[in-house]
């Protein structure tokens, strides 16, 4: 159950909160329960209040007895029980409902206006008989004395049924291309429907003659109104005997006493979007009026809003429980809204527990999921010394930080800052004794933090009030005396920096106000030390502070901006001679660098050559190449250039082709020494 304010009225949601699939079993359902805090806190009111897609449109029955709700898909009545707190029945249909009535006290007679111009009558067994009407309909009535259906929708004639007689009578016509809704007065049954083009007409149904015209469209046109075309009527509904609520396509309602054209009250909505139904509640006076986004409550004597309601899905209907403060609401979705506003009436009889409650939830106020949590930031964290906890359990990432156990930080932050309490108390008594002394009868003190800006703000007020003596004006207020900029003279965090850059730049004559201002608090100060050393003696005054000062301030502020750049620059050079002090002072450490195998140590100018020859262009190395003999350019036949180069050995190449160049030397050797020794065999077998 979710509990809203708007204008003190508190509104009980009591449809909110999950609901648990059809299918579940009784043992499953009872297991979420168990689990989930929000199912275990939901209040199921009826149980199964809802569509299986859209609800279109909810009425009650005369007894108060049943509720009864139509919707898609696929197109369907249900019935509740409400002394059962459940469903009684459920009837599909051929198409979908566009509007029914209850004839009945009861549930036993009920009448469907459907979307293809069938008229449908159910009994309490269930469908009884179907007809069909000449035009498609949209809105019907029926009439009590005469057991009359008048049905209007997309043509100029109103069609009557009887059902007494069970036939139908002669229409009446009228000068409307088409009528969107009609009702029928409970006291005096006077006939009313309202076209397309924005009227209202008042039909007798005695004589079958128009007593009445009220043109709505041009009275819902107001000075603060814009609309966009011409407003047709969308809603209607009587109030009594005289008093007669017109709702518009563009988001107007207005309210009329029948016995005058000129409407009492225009209430507009602001969202235009067409009013889709209007309520009346008597005991306070108030109407409820709904277009598809909100449900508006404001009285009908000012028409200032009471309260309102903004449901997460689209509205179709709306339905007040008489003598009650329950309400329900059709809408573009499955579940249907059930609002409890204790403000309106008690509970009804059949849910007499509501009332018990809603005592027991004001009495008691539940706290909120992060009353047990504490906000925190990465330097909040940094300075609890709690930065090593960042991704751990304990800490749940919230945009811009994190959320953390309360009992935690409490604990943290008093290792971090035992005294922290102790400042505390000391500056709450502080803040005491201030307070009284406030109560006693002092003269004009400056605050402590910011007096120059203080004095500067009391001498512009003091100048503004003589030029508004002579012009007789009103005195401006005070910043010293507004309470939106009192911490700006009690918080220290807010104290002016001087000495800043920003400061001195941007204000070049602060520096000769000041000193005027800094005469003035040394007065004021040493008169506050003589007050309370002596209390019986007269307030000191200041004789030749304000005459002594020079005239130095009428200079020009071109000056003063280049004397403070000058002091500025004067500070950056002595600050540059101090860094420069401690870096003779501090001793540079021997760097130890280590060499890739392979590599032979040489000297740091071979580094530096490699990255001077980095540093200069591809045509500049290429000469340098072709001088050294790396590299060849020559022209061509064709007229383009060819290029010629010699890769450059590393030491290991060099080692491998001296070790292959010596491989060879051996071999060839060998090769000498063997072919020597076979010609020495060959000559000696001769010989032989």
């Amino acid at each position: 159950m979710q509990v809203s304010s708007l204008n003190e009225v508190k509104i009980y949601s009591l449809s909110a909160g999950r609901s648990l699939p059809e299918w579940l079993s009784d043992r499953k359902k009872r297991a979420l329960q168990k689990k989930d805090v929000d199912i275990r806190r939901r209040i199921e009111l009826i149980q199964d209040f809802e569509m299986p897609t859209v609800s279109t449109k909810i009425k009650v029955s005369r007894d108060g007895q049943y509720i009864m709700a139509v919707g898609t898909y696929k197109p369907r009545i249900r019935c509740f029980d409400t002394y059962q707190l459940s469903q009684k029945f459920e009837r599909c249909l051929d198409s979908e409902v566009v509007t029914f009535e209850i004839l009945s006290d009861d549930y036993s007679k009920i009448v469907f206006l459907q979307c293809d111009r069938f008229v449908e009558f159910h009994s309490q067994h269930g469908h009884y008989y179907r007809t069909r009407i000449p035009k498609f309909g949209r809105d019907f009535s029926y009439h009590y004395p005469s057991c009359d259906l008048y049905f209007v929708g997309a043509s100029s004639e109103v069609y009557r049924l009887n059902l007494e007689q069970g036939r139908f009578l002669n229409s009446l016509q009228t000068d409307a291309s088409e009528s969107n809704v009609c009702d029928i007065n409970p006291v005096h049954f006077l006939f009313a429907m309202g076209t397309a083009e924005g009227k209202v007409e008042c039909w007798d149904p005695r004589t079958r003659n128009r007593v009445g015209l009220l043109d709505c469209a041009l009275s819902s046109v107001t000075a603060d109104t814009e609309i966009d075309g011409l407003p047709s009527i969308s809603a209607l509904k009587f109030d009594g005997a005289l008093n007669m609520a017109v709702g518009t396509s563009t988001g107007q309602v207005l309210l009329y006493d029948l016995r005058s054209s000129n409407p009492l009250i225009v209430k507009d909505h602001h969202y235009g979007l067409p009013i889709k139904s209007i309520q009346f509640q008597r005991q306070l006076d108030l109407i409820i009026s709904a277009d598809s986004r909100i449900i508006k409550m404001w009285n009908q004597d000012t028409g200032k809003i009471f309260t309102s309601m903004e449901p997460e899905y689209d509205i179709n209907d709306v339905c007040l429980y008489p003598n009650s403060g329950m309400l329900m609401s059709a809408n573009e979705a499955p579940k249907m809204n059930i609002y409890y506003i204790p403000v309106l009436g008690p509970a009804p009889k059949w849910c007499s527990f509501l009332d018990n409650l809603t005592e027991e939830l004001e009495e008691n106020p539940e706290s909120t999921v992060y009353d047990d949590y504490k906000f925190v930031t990465r330097k909040d964290l940094e300075d609890l010394g709690l930065a090593h906890l960042i991704g751990s359990s304990l800490l749940r990432a919230y945009m811009h930080g994190f959320f953390m156990d309360i009992r935690l930080y409490h604990k943290a932050k008093m290792m971090a800052n035992p005294f922290a309490y102790e400042e505390y108390r000391r500056e709450k008594i502080r803040q005491k004794i201030e307070e009284t002394r406030a109560q006693r009868v002092q003269l004009k003190k400056l605050p402590k933090v910011n007096k120059e800006l203080a004095l500067k703000l009391i001498e512009e007020e003091g100048e503004e009030q003589q030029v508004t003596r002579k012009r007789k004006q009103k005195n401006l207020p005070s910043l010293l005396k507004d309470d939106r900029f009192k911490v700006m003279f009690e918080n220290p965090d807010f104290q002016v920096d001087e000495q800043s850059e920003e400061f001195r730049l941007l204000n070049p004559l602060v520096s000769k106000i000041s000193e005027k201002r800094k005469r003035k608090l040394k007065i004021l100060e040493e008169l506050e030390a003589q007050e309370q050393e002596e209390e019986e003696e007269p307030e000191g005054k200041a004789s030749d502070a304000e005459s002594s000062e020079s005239s130095d301030d009428e200079k020009g502020w071109v000056e003063e901006v280049r004397k403070q750049r000058k002091l500025l620059r004067q500070e950056e050079k002595v600050k540059r001679q101090e860094r420069s002090k401690e870096d003779q002072q501090t001793l540079l450490k021997p760097q130890f660098f280590e060499i890739k195998e392979g590599e032979e140590f040489r000297s740091f100018k071979d580094s530096a050559k490699k990255q001077k020859l980095m540093k200069k262009t591809l045509g500049d190395r290429l000469k340098l190449e072709e001088k050294l003999g790396t590299l060849n350019v020559s022209d061509t036949t064709v007229g383009s250039k060819q290029a010629t180069f010699k890769l450059k050995k590393s030491e290991q190449q060099k080692k491998q082709q001296e070790a292959e160049k010596q491989h060879r030397q051996e071999r060839k050797t060998l090769r000498r020494s063997a072919s020597h020794l076979k010609s020495k065999r060959g000559r000696g077998r001769l010989f032989h």
